[in-house]
């Protein structure tokens, strides 16, 4: 199993920005929950907690050292975390967290983690400039 990295207290990191049940349409070969899934569900929380800090639309441009922690299986509620690390001047650094809530269980555990990086453009697909906090 690999070591997780950042956070691995039984707390999430962030403000919880996407719940969704994992199902078997979601499964890879060997039964457990498509690791792309699990991507694409934590892209789309980036992509909720962007447009809400920048205002406007935003695009993924990359994704930092994720590591998968534990597998998420079919019936588990994945539960995404976001946290806003930096903002520049057109681009912005969220940390987001996955976390499964087990299959009729309170059990809940991280299962990855990983900075992503968003830049906010125009409705020409252009960079621009984020609006300060507030």
């Amino acid at each position: 199993m690999a070591a997780a990295s950042g956070n691995e207290a039984n707390e999430p990191r962030g403000e919880l920005t996407v719940r969704t049940i994992a199902m078997p349409a979601d499964t890879n070969a060997n039964g457990d929950i498509f690791g792309g899934w699990v991507l694409s569900q934590m892209d789309q929380a980036g992509g909720i907690a962007g447009v809400e800090r920048a205002r406007g639309r935003v695009v993924t441009i990359a994704v930092e050292a994720m590591t998968f922690i534990r597998p998420v299986r079919v019936g588990d509620v994945l539960c995404v975390y976001t946290e806003i690390e930096s903002v520049g001047r057109t681009s912005m650094k969220i940390h987001i967290e996955a976390w499964a809530r087990r299959f009729q269980s309170d059990t809940r555990e991280k299962v990855t983690d990983a900075s992503f990086t968003f830049v906010a453009i125009d409705d020409a697909g252009r960079p621009r400039p984020i609006p300060a906090a507030g």
